[in-house]
């Protein structure tokens, strides 16, 4: 995998150049959402930023955590992911991957480590972060939002109860989502999980089995993990999001 300098050694400019009319994708779920492509043990990131995951000055923004659009860069959810180290994520690598067929790209990074399904219920604290952040990111002729790509579960998997309540929580939280953005057919992309515990494979049975309208399922099983067994390593999140990317393109793309 080739990989780009430091992304701190490297200039962006400022965020009123972030450009208008946007194709919106809100990320959401778990930490291997939000991104941790080159966390080490010691929780640093170790700044290598993989040449699908470069910034485009002109093309890719994201919105920040105070609401303001910016150029996207690694570590994509930082300020986001509250108190966690974050890295390199799929969101940049996907986003890089469709611009060519959809336009100027705006990633809303939503999601937040070790969380359940049940903590992204309605008018729980992630799902109205969530829905608010996606509203602010299409006012203002900021764009139209165009897809919602669910990274979550593995915190599902450690427990029976939870397990057992997925698909209920799932298929809630997309229905939740469609109905509180004023989007009833919005496309959702959900990742089957790639790691997790005792309950694992009954999470991802519902994962790969949502029978919902304009829902597509792409499958993490087999990407590279990091010695925790759980998290995806740089080129694991670069292969998901080229997967997400194709999955967009051919499902929903025309839509």
């Amino acid at each position: 995998m080739k990989c780009q300098n430091r992304i701190k050694d490297m200039e962006l400019p400022n965020s009123k150049d972030a450009r208008a009319g946007k194709q919106i994708f809100i990320l959401a779920g778990q930490s291997n959402m939000s991104g941790r492509g080159g966390v080490g043990k010691d929780k640093q990131w170790d700044g290598i930023v993989p040449a699908e995951s470069v910034p485009d000055w002109d093309n890719i923004f994201r919105l920040d955590g105070e609401h303001r659009w910016e150029v996207a860069q690694e570590p994509l959810h930082q300020g986001v992911d509250y108190n966690r180290a974050c890295g390199v994520g799929p969101g940049l690598a996907f986003a890089n991957a469709v611009k060519k067929s959809v336009g100027v790209v705006g990633l809303v990074p939503c999601a937040v480590a070790g969380t359940q399904i049940k903590e992204w219920a309605r008018a729980t604290e992630y799902y109205d972060r969530m829905v608010k952040r996606a509203k602010a990111a299409a006012a203002d002729g900021g764009g139209e939002i165009k897809a919602l790509m669910w990274y979550q579960g593995e915190k599902d998997t450690f427990f029976k109860e939870s397990a057992d309540l997925y698909k209920e929580n799932v298929e809630k939280l997309i229905l939740n989502v469609r109905q509180d953005l004023h989007l009833p057919s919005l496309p959702v992309i959900v990742v089957a999980l790639a790691s997790g515990r005792e309950y694992l494979e009954k999470v991802r049975d519902v994962q790969k089995g949502i029978d919902l309208p304009n829902v597509a399922c792409v499958d993490a099983m087999g990407l590279p993990l990091q010695e925790d067994k759980l998290h995806l390593t740089t080129e694991a999140h670069i292969r998901l999001g080229l997967m997400l990317a194709d999955s967009y393109l051919t499902h929903f793309l025309a839509q």
